[in-house]
């Protein structure tokens, strides 16, 4: 399922990032690479904060929906 439908104080890994290669390459300089652990914070009208590695990342809705978990 997307990231963008997960629900907030849960654990998931991240199983694929879609998108165009711009895209991709931006999430993965995130963090946002298969295997990953990531943790929704909070989410506010779609947009999302996550908890990846040892930091906080806030990112869009539409990029939240091209994170697989």
């Amino acid at each position: 399922m997307p990231l963008s439908m997960a629900s907030v104080g849960e654990q998931f890994l991240v199983k694929k990032v879609s998108g165009k290669e711009d895209v991709r390459r931006f999430l993965e300089k995130l963090g946002f690479v298969p295997g990953a652990e990531v943790s929704l914070v909070s989410e506010i009208c779609g947009n999302v904060i996550v908890q990846i590695k040892d930091s906080r990342v806030a990112i869009s809705k539409e990029m939240a929906q091209k994170i697989i978990v």
